[in-house]
């Protein structure tokens, strides 16, 4: 039976011979290690952590931090800089500019949210316990809706496009109960992986019959397998330490393919070839983006999409 994660491909798995796949939701446990069945895919479950304001600082922390690592660079402001941020985002009249300023006060805004939570808990590990309508809990949420708000302006390191999926989740886990949080990650690894296969899909089909790029699809598939086991993998698991790596090499190994071009080809060829290796390594960056953060990303996606399309017809003439 194939392992039933995010490494097996669509209808593979232990329903593949039976007529309908599992529900969403559905468990197994395979090799003492559970997993999770969503959107045609089984991914690998990790047990919701026990809801308390402790716990939730812990995640909204991470979260953070995994927005600002993801994003463009310079938005990370400190929380006690909210004021002058707000009021250079007020001031700017620049389109171009004034985007930039509004990522940098959601930057500020998310550390304020996030300074203010960490108050919370610490009065409450001394015993003041502090409702959801205390005005401190009101104003954490208040910076935390902010920032998602502003959020739809900030960028994708790579600048390609916005990414306020992954904004959005120190909002998510701030508003709802950990395991309503849980079931939303899945839900996105889901579509994260189904990404990443409509990525592999386009790349195969481009470059599909080419004799310049024998072997292609062997190292598309396994990269695709490692990015797919690294977006469903948490880094507190310790298997990290054998998924990281396996990722990072197979990546590196397409990165790295260079294509076997007869020396007969055309002048006219060879720039269509030559875009067509610039065109792979995109494919390959992309795939690489959307693993990592563990959100799709639609329109870069669909651009590539359409340039793959457009390099195919290309191709077909040489």
């Amino acid at each position: 039976m194939p392992r039933p994660t995010a490494c097996t491909f669509r209808n593979e798995g232990p329903w593949a011979n039976g007529p309908t796949p599992p529900a969403d939701g559905t468990r197994i446990l395979l090799e003492g290690k559970d997993y999770v069945f969503y959107d045609g895919y089984w991914i690998r479950y990790y047990a919701p952590l026990e809801d308390t304001l402790s716990n939730r600082k812990i995640l909204i922390d991470h979260l953070t931090r995994r927005a600002f690592h993801h994003t463009e660079p310079g938005i990370n402001t400190p929380g006690e800089r909210l004021d002058t941020a707000r009021s250079a985002y007020q001031q700017q009249h620049d389109l171009a500019l004034k985007r930039v300023n509004a990522a940098m006060l959601a930057g500020a805004l998310f550390n304020r949210a996030t300074d203010i939570f960490t108050t919370i808990v610490e009065l409450e590990e001394k015993g003041v316990k502090i409702s959801h309508e205390n005005e401190l809990m009101k104003q954490c949420g208040q910076c935390f809706k902010d920032a998602l708000e502003l959020g739809r302006q900030v960028k994708h390191h790579s600048g390609e496009e916005g990414i306020d999926e992954l904004w959005g989740e120190p909002f998510r886990a701030f508003t709802i109960c950990m395991q309503d949080y849980y079931h939303s990650r899945y839900i996105k690894v889901a579509q994260t992986m189904a990404n990443i296969d409509l990525i592999v899909d386009t790349i195969a089909v481009t470059f599909d019959g080419r004799i310049e790029y024998p072997d292609l699809d062997e190292l598309l598939q396994d990269y695709a397998t490692a990015a797919k086991c690294e977006s469903e993998t948490m880094k507190s698991d310790d298997t990290i330490f054998e998924i990281w790596p396996r990722f990072i090499a197979a990546g590196e190994v397409l990165a790295g393919y260079q294509a076997n071009i007869p020396a007969e080809t055309s002048r006219k060829c060879l720039y269509v070839l030559e875009h067509a290796q610039k065109t792979l390594r995109r494919g390959c960056d992309l795939i690489n983006w959307v693993a990592r953060a563990r959100v799709p990303m639609p329109k870069s996606t669909s651009d590539y999409v359409k340039q793959c399309r457009d390099l195919k017809r290309r191709l077909d003439q040489c």
